[in-house]
């Protein structure tokens, strides 16, 4: 193989993988999400952002980690992470509003609590919604404990390996 078709097949192999990255809305994870996420993005030398409003104090040898403060006031990271992210990543929050916003753009998206947030989830979401708003108790959220912990790592484990794979 001359060396023009090796550099032709290896920029169109290299157009043709792109490069995920983790987005971590960081100003509500808990601190257990966070840490689990640190281990994932060292695990598979996975670029992972965690974007806030507030200074991020980042952990030490952790190569692949970065973070993006932004200007102070309601919705800017989330904004943010709208923004940058590209179809194919993966991004942890629990604000239903980002979520749906990342997921049309064809970002797989989980909650701390190991849930992945689909169309067809956001859409149970707002019914949910509707029915509170109407005065039904729904009951709130559990305590996040270990259960929720294992739940969140198995779901981010899984999402991870499909993007990484290409399979949205």
């Amino acid at each position: 193989m001359s060396s023009r078709q090796w550099r032709v097949n290896a920029t169109t192999t290299i157009r043709r993988r792109r490069i995920v990255r983790l987005w971590i809305d960081a100003d509500a994870a808990p601190r257990d999400v966070k840490e689990i996420v640190y281990r994932a993005s060292e695990r598979l030398k996975l670029a992972t952002v965690l974007v806030a409003n507030q200074r991020i104090q980042l952990p030490l040898g952790y190569s692949f980690l970065s973070a993006e403060r932004v200007d102070g006031g309601p919705d800017v990271a989330d904004r943010y992470i709208a923004a940058e992210s590209q179809p194919g990543d993966v991004a942890v929050t629990a604000d239903i509003p980002l979520a749906a916003i990342l997921v049309a753009k064809g970002v797989m998206v989980i909650d701390p609590r190991g849930a992945e947030l689909t169309p067809e989830r956001l859409d149970v979401r707002d019914f949910m919604d509707g029915l509170r708003g109407a005065g039904v108790e729904t009951g709130g959220p559990k305590g996040y404990g270990a259960r929720e912990k294992q739940a969140f790592a198995s779901a981010l484990d899984r999402v991870l390996t499909r993007a990484m794979r290409g399979r949205a």
